[in-house]
């Protein structure tokens, strides 16, 4: 499933992997991990959609995704 949730995925040299942090999420500064881009990709996918459940189950309110004028992807 797609979720419009953002996902920031950084290579780790400390690590040796990629950290996948999820802006909309923030009690917790890294969620998942991966060995490749599309590994790490994966796994964030995974946990979004954990959460939502998770949330979902405890009747929690959504976050709000993160949105993003044109504008400002024009610029990224």
């Amino acid at each position: 499933m797609n979720y419009p949730y953002s996902m920031v995925i950084q290579w780790s040299d400390e690590d040796s992997c990629y950290l996948v942090h999820l802006p909309e999420f923030p009690w917790q500064q890294y969620h998942t991990h991966g060995e490749t881009y599309e590994e790490a990709a994966k796994h964030g996918q995974e946990v979004i959609e954990s959460l939502i459940e998770w949330y979902q189950e405890q009747g929690k309110a959504l976050p709000e995704p993160i949105a993003l004028s044109k504008k400002q992807l024009e610029v990224a």
